[in-house]
């Protein structure tokens, strides 16, 4: 599955996690577990791959990581509020200490006026530290998740190694 930029974000993800003696979990939505798939694509990576949640529907989202029902009602499942609870949720039923939520419009269908295809809800937690961003991706399918797998691998290492 994985291209060489992934393949070198994830062995770099590795060297990360490894020095800290940490584990990632992930929780997927638009992604369907390519994020997941990149990362045990490394040899080696259940030292530091926990577990990968992938919770394509809201009732998914709810049942495996907790994430509130009103919450999704409220702000729909590509928001903020959703890809940090997804975070929050994949750290609290899991043994990691870092996650990474995505919830977006992959396309082609499925977009709206305030949310296009191609909008991507980061969600990250390290160390105990949540944060969010959203994206917007152009092209097919599948640019969108190849672009919202490497956004997601790249961004969990400016986190882990802040002053690099």
């Amino acid at each position: 599955m994985s291209d060489a930029t992934t393949s070198q974000l994830c062995a770099q993800l590795a060297q990360a996690l490894l020095a800290r003696g940490w584990k990632l979990a992930t929780a997927e939505s638009c992604t369907g577990g390519m994020i997941s798939a990149a990362c045990t694509d490394l040899a080696g990576s259940s030292n530091w791959f926990e577990r990968g949640f992938v919770t394509y529907s809201n009732e998914a989202k709810v049942d495996s990581l907790g994430v509130d029902a009103a919450l999704i009602a409220q702000h729909g499942a590509v928001s903020e509020v959703v890809a940090r609870a997804m975070a929050f949720g994949a750290i609290r039923h899991s043994l990691a200490q870092a996650s990474v939520a995505v919830t977006g419009v992959a396309g082609p269908s499925g977009g709206s006026p305030d949310k296009p295809v191609g909008t991507v809800w980061f969600g990250f937690q390290v160390d105990g530290r949540l944060t969010s961003e959203t994206r917007r991706f152009a092209g097919d399918r599948a640019a969108v998740r190849t672009a919202t797998v490497q956004h997601a691998l790249r961004r969990l290492l400016e986190l882990l190694n802040p002053a690099s």
